[in-house]
């Protein structure tokens, strides 16, 4: 590997980093502003910086255009509710898993391969494992919310690539934030109350949403000019690992074997996804004859 994907590859895992470290801050506020309060302060500081710096046009825009910008803005809104919601009541590694697998279904529909059963497979192997013997042992509602967050997880990549085909650089993200934080608003006031007014939780606030979201899309975009899309792909694979990695060190959120074992079948069978569905399409890319 040359020095260039190097740096490439422990940019990625920085952002990783950055993300279940924001993830673990956003859990130990849960107290005093609640998940969907967190919701809202992560969307609300996210939306102001990407509008700081994408600075887009709010007019000359299609109603098909804004009609995929508010879309994907309640795609953004329902999809952390959701994830926070199961991190109030699931370990963060086991959260982020069983986040992870509605990206993995896509993936794996997407690829039309008989190798795709195989991966689901894997995966289900891994969700059975989550369950360390007995699903009954894990918050049901936990679960429920986890598997709202990987549906939602599935529209983002739709959606985003609906915008991202409308809107010209950063110009769609930084719409669909706001109008995510928009939605986000009223039920964050409900969670959060009077906690709002504190100025400490609304900076530990605004360093969840750098955390989150700031540097890891950052760190994405530079790493995305030095590597492969299918390697970058299989480095965000590894979210597991890293989610259950910052809750044992950050919040001493210890796992069994089996979750752990669950864990790394979930994330072999996003590898193998991903590395399929990129050899179907470098076989679309060759020439016929």
């Amino acid at each position: 590997m040359n020095p260039r994907s190097t740096s490439a590859v422990a940019l990625v895992v920085a952002g990783l980093a950055c993300q279940e470290v924001g993830a673990a801050l956003a859990f130990q506020l849960f107290p005093q502003a609640g998940p969907l309060g967190m919701v809202m302060l992560r969307l609300v500081f996210s939306a102001a910086v990407l509008l700081a710096i994408a600075r887009p046009r709010w007019r000359g825009h299609s109603r098909a255009s804004w009609i995929a910008v508010l879309r994907f803005g309640a795609v953004l809104a329902v999809m952390n509710g959701f994830f926070y919601l199961a991190l109030q009541r699931l370990p963060l590694g086991i959260a982020v898993t069983i986040e992870v697998l509605g990206p993995l279904v896509l993936s794996i529909i997407a690829s039309r391969r008989a190798s795709a059963w195989l991966w689901a497979g894997l995966a289900l192997a891994g969700v059975v494992a989550l369950g360390g013997g007995g699903w009954d042992r894990l918050d049901p509602w936990g679960v429920l919310f986890a598997l709202g967050a990987a549906v939602s997880w599935a529209l983002y990549i739709l959606a985003s690539a609906r915008v991202g085909a409308a809107f010209p650089r950063l110009d769609g993200l930084a719409l669909a934030m706001t109008c995510g934080a928009v939605l986000a608003l009223p039920f964050g006031i409900a969670d959060a109350g009077t906690a709002l007014l504190r100025w400490d939780l609304l900076a530990l606030g605004a360093a969840v949403a750098v955390l989150s979201s700031t540097i890891p899309y950052a760190l994405e975009l530079v790493a995305l000019r030095r590597l492969p899309a299918s390697a970058f792909a299989i480095l965000m694979s590894l979210a597991p690992a890293t989610a259950a990695l910052a809750g044992l060190v950050l919040l001493g959120q210890r796992l069994t074997v089996l979750e752990v074992l669950g864990i790394g079948l979930v994330i072999a069978a996003s590898i193998g996804a991903v590395r399929a569905a990129g050899r179907r399409a470098r076989e679309a890319a060759e020439p016929v004859g």
